[in-house]
């Protein structure tokens, strides 16, 4: 039996518990989810050290996942552009039921080996492109044969997964396993499992962002002013960087369309 499908003998009584045991154990099961995450550290670093390759060489890195793992992946591949600024085709989501999947379950759609590769297509993968299989169970039809047809196009493919024992690790290039182990609610990998997976896709998209020089210091020096609260930042940064009044920062910025980069580099001091 795989390890995510396994009882929790902590919650067997759960439905007999008070609001307070209840949130106290599943607050403190979520603590596994971090250590699984840092036991994973080594095989994480390669799939870094692989999508940074890509990113400089002009390729993307390419999510596909199925259910709350298709999700993460759209939400981390979503937050890429506001907080680094690189266009949405830099790191893309594709997910077993398409957009709609999002918002309403598609539960049947992860048993589908051609609906994986005709979304690759669309989206035009190439060679050059990193792909990251995401599922708890690592068995998910949708995802394995995505791996599959991205390392058939000679794709650099790295799997993660709940379940060390799948078949999502044999057949790509990395794989990543973090054993979160039983969840709460046997089976509802939306839990730890999920924890881990948000977790890990933070620490690949960021760290790969930071080696491609989208990140000065610990400031986000690509960002884009879309909104009060982002100009209002852009600002800050550059306050913090120049040592200028924020009303001088503002002008800079103002002068060189909101490019923080721009604005420093043409800096001649005030």
């Amino acid at each position: 039996m795989q390890l995510t499908e396994m009882r929790n003998s902590k919650t067997t009584h759960i439905d007999k518990m008070s609001v307070a045991d209840i949130i106290s154990i599943i607050n403190e099961e979520n603590m596994n989810s971090v250590l699984a995450v840092g036991k994973a550290l080594d095989s994480i670093e390669k799939a870094i050290v692989a999508v940074v390759n890509a990113l400089n060489k002009g390729g993307r890195l390419i999510y596909a996942g199925a259910g709350t793992s298709g999700r993460l992946a759209v939400v981390d591949a979503s937050e890429c552009p506001p907080t680094f600024g690189v266009d949405y085709n830099t790191v893309v989501a594709v997910m077993a039921g398409g957009d709609r999947a999002i918002r309403y379950a598609a539960e049947g759609a992860e048993d589908s080996k051609e609906e994986s590769i005709k979304a690759l297509n669309e989206i035009n993968i190439t060679k050059n492109d990193v792909l990251m299989g995401i599922s708890a169970s690592g068995n998910a039809e949708y995802v394995v044969s995505a791996i599959e047809y991205a390392k058939s196009l000679g794709c650099v493919t790295i799997s993660h997964s709940s379940n060390d024992n799948c078949r999502m690790k044999d057949v790509s290039d990395i794989h990543i396993f973090t054993d979160t182990g039983a969840e709460v609610v046997t089976g509802s990998t939306r839990m730890k499992a999920g924890n881990a997976q948000k977790f890990v896709l933070n620490m690949i998209s960021t760290a790969a962002m930071i080696k491609t020089g989208k990140v000065y210091e610990n400031l986000m020096i690509n960002l884009k002013p879309t909104n009060i609260k982002l100009k209002d930042r852009m600002v800050r940064i550059v306050v913090d960087i120049l040592g200028v009044e924020y009303d001088d920062a503002l002008k800079l910025l103002e002068d060189n369309e909101f490019s923080i980069k721009e604005a420093i580099a043409n800096y001649k001091g005030m």
